[in-house]
């Protein structure tokens, strides 16, 4: 008993077998006066893994030039003008840092003109030292990519359009 609350410790228990066997890292329940949080540590990315921190590097000029049609669908003049009703918009649901591939040197999960399956993973967010599979909300072609590989999103932001 914590301060006039009684928590029940089968429910804390079974609130850390969810955070496990979903590979959530924070589970939040409440209920009038009462609140249960459980969290758990996940260890860093070890030195040289894909998401780990990359040595600081001054990186040679590169000039790319995309094909036409690719940098028109590509480019959003105005992300505010974006419709954020869009059924085939998918928004960031946390904050984190974006990635389109599983790792570095693999293919992109999408590219510009793919077909997605509904569920399908479109991207990666790491939040915490967690990776999050986020999925096309519907199928169809991918329009737009609104986010480049390795950054930083924020709760509710525009990264792909599927149509």
């Amino acid at each position: 008993m914590t301060g006039g609350i009684q928590f029940d410790a089968d429910a804390i228990r079974k609130l850390a077998d969810i955070l496990r066997e979903t590979d959530l890292t924070e589970i939040e329940l409440s209920e009038k006066d009462s609140r249960i949080r459980v969290a758990r540590i996940i260890p860093a990315a070890p030195a040289g893994s894909y998401y780990a921190a990359p040595p600081m590097q001054q990186p040679a000029p590169v000039a790319v030039a995309p094909a036409p049609a690719q940098a028109a669908a590509a480019a959003v003049a105005d992300p505010a003008a974006l419709d954020l009703k869009h059924p085939g918009l998918v928004t960031s649901p946390m904050v984190g840092v974006a990635y389109l591939a599983p790792e570095p040197g693999a293919a992109p999960f999408i590219t510009l003109g793919a077909k997605v399956a509904q569920g399908q993973t479109v991207l990666l967010i790491e939040a915490m030292k967690t990776f999050n599979q986020i999925k096309a909300p519907r199928a169809g072609t991918v329009t737009r990519i609104l986010v480049e590989p390795g950054t930083p999103v924020e709760y509710g932001e525009p990264l792909v359009l599927v149509e």
